[in-house]
């Protein structure tokens, strides 16, 4: 069952499906211009690895919270003691290998964007790659990055196709995009 089917399909007012109606209704595949909200959706993408959706969805303000509202060059500076903060936060995914990533990360987009001016302009630069071409570039420039995370990522995100079925509503509302 995809994405689109288990939300269009199975209406509830449980706080889960909610959750999951409103990502897929105005996030899920939509771009993302500001580079923060991009960072802040690449490091839920990487912490979701091994775990559910549903929890990232859960968490998701707790992780806007421990990460100073994703704001990349706050996460670039992290110390030891942020990090040790962080593993402590029951708010968000306390694995230190994915908040040690979260930060190298914000590092290296920190130096791309000194070449290309923002996060998102390194992403369009590179617009459009097939996802093997993705992996490599994303392997080769961060770190806690797999087929999985870089593909969620970059469907979510508007840079690769498929992330809605086009019998559903919301499809052709990304496309006009």
């Amino acid at each position: 069952m995809s994405y689109c089917d288990y939300v269009n399909n199975n209406p509830s007012e449980l706080p889960d499906y909610l959750l999951h109606k409103h990502y897929h209704d105005h996030q899920y595949g939509f771009q993302i211009d500001d580079d923060d909200e991009l960072f802040g959706r690449f490091i839920l993408e990487i912490n979701q690895a091994g775990l559910s959706w549903t929890l990232m969805l859960r968490k998701q303000e707790g992780f806007r919270k421990a990460y100073s509202n994703f704001c990349i060059e706050k996460i670039a500076a992290c110390t030891e003691e942020d990090r040790e903060r962080l593993l402590l936060d029951p708010g968000i995914i306390r694995n230190r290998l994915k908040i040690n990533a979260a930060i190298f990360n914000a590092q290296k987009i920190v130096l791309l964007k000194l070449e290309y001016g923002s996060f998102k302009g390194w992403l369009d630069a590179h617009h459009p790659l097939t996802l093997p071409d993705w992996l490599k570039l994303f392997k080769k420039n961060f770190k806690f990055v797999g087929g999985e995370i870089v593909n969620e990522f970059l469907m979510s995100t508007g840079y690769l196709p498929g992330a809605h079925s086009v019998g559903c509503p919301v499809y052709l509302e990304v496309r006009k995009i």
